[in-house]
């Protein structure tokens, strides 16, 4: 059965993409099924990976993404890069951006990746979703179809007190979602 992991924190430079990609590649050397999703608009997974002008890529999150909203027929594997180190990659880049604001007029507006994401689950044992530094609707798609949420913090003041009431807004969003 696959789990699927959103990584995320609203603060930038915390080890999101770090934690993301080690702890994909970490399971993918114990022999998993492993996809990484980046769902940042600045594409730092993807050009983390190696692929240096995620920007270039044709087939990404984004395009995934807009094309379901579009109804639109999506080939679940198609756009999924192979990387050397056994893990498969969702790229993303700056398109997410533009699709982040398109968003505010779809219905069911926060569960557009977790259909994405029931095409592709039955290939891989662990989902790990990198999200972007923020609390906006890319992010809350990534939390409708988590099971989990990992969320990395630096050892130092600021960023455990950007948790400090942070903590209830998450899971209040994530029941409303997950009801």
């Amino acid at each position: 059965m696959c789990r699927v992991i959103a990584i995320a924190n609203q603060k930038g430079g915390v080890g999101k993409t770090t934690t993301t990609s080690n702890l994909g590649i970490g399971l993918a050397k114990q022999g998993k099924k492993v996809l990484l999703i980046d769902a940042d608009a600045q594409g730092s997974l993807t050009a983390s990976l190696g692929y240096t002008e995620p920007d270039a890529i044709e087939i990404t999150l984004a395009s995934v993404m807009g094309s379901l909203i579009k109804d639109e027929e999506v080939e679940p594997m198609e756009g999924i890069l192979h990387h050397e180190e056994g893990i498969d990659l969702m790229p993303g880049n700056i398109e997410l951006s533009g699709l982040e604001v398109s968003l505010v007029n779809v219905m069911s507006r926060e569960r557009i990746m977790q259909e994405y994401i029931s095409m592709v689950r039955d290939y891989y044992d662990y989902i790990l979703i990198d999200c972007m530094p923020s609390l906006g609707m890319i992010t809350i798609n990534a939390f409708a179809c988590a099971d989990s949420i990992l969320i990395p913090v630096q050892a130092a003041y600021l960023p455990v007190k950007g948790l400090q009431g942070k903590r209830v807004t998450y899971w209040k969003r994530i029941r409303v979602l997950k009801n």
